[in-house]
């Protein structure tokens, strides 16, 4: 529980916060590992809005069936017959 709370304590992260975790990343993995690493957090991130957008989809169909009045299955409709109208 302390970990948020000792992030917080650095605020959010500006320009130059960014710009200079870029240069670190790019002075670890080097530059040809960055196209990698961004092609997969891309795809990463595909994924998780597909994920997101049927789980709400499914949230939405679930409230959609609950809020729709039921109608009970067992009453039946009959027709007269032709047999029944010669009786």
């Amino acid at each position: 529980m302390n970990a948020p709370a000792s992030l917080a304590m650095f605020g959010p992260l500006g320009t130059p916060e960014l710009i200079i975790i870029a240069i670190l990343v790019l002075v670890l993995f080097g530059a040809k590992k960055l196209p990698t690493f961004a092609r997969s957090l891309g795809k990463s991130m595909g994924e998780f809005k597909k994920a997101r957008e049927e789980f709400e989809r499914e949230l939405h169909t679930a409230q959609d069936e609950a809020e729709r009045p039921q109608i009970p299955q067992s009453v039946e409709r009959r027709e007269p017959s032709a047999t029944q109208d010669r009786v």
